[in-house]
């Protein structure tokens, strides 16, 4: 595993939700209060994307039919989804938002 540096925590602020390409995918950076947490950026029910949603607390909505998940754990809190969104482990370096990624 290695960390990848995908932004700035100035470029998300508070409340707020950035996508930005991780490995072959993209990942959805949320900022809970200062606190970063990273979440796949596919909505499991019908593989729309999470970043025009909204953060509500520590959830986000999908924009497209209404499903919630928690954006600590990836666990779905609201249907139509129910199957989880992979969650990414980060950390803050300085002023830098890293994820960490396989290395293949």
């Amino acid at each position: 595993m290695t960390w990848l540096t995908v932004a700035r925590t100035s470029e998300i602020p508070p409340e707020r939700i950035g996508v930005y390409a991780v490995g072959d995918h993209e990942v959805a950076i949320c900022n809970l209060d200062g606190e970063f947490y990273a979440i796949d950026d596919l909505c499991t029910h019908d593989g729309g994307s999470l970043d025009q949603g909204q953060l509500d607390g520590d959830q986000v909505e999908c924009p497209r039919h209404g499903a919630r998940f928690d954006v600590r754990s990836g666990r779905a809190v609201q249907l139509p989804a129910f199957q989880p969104v992979d969650t990414h482990a980060v950390r803050v370096d300085g002023d830098a938002i890293q994820v960490e990624v396989e290395h293949r």
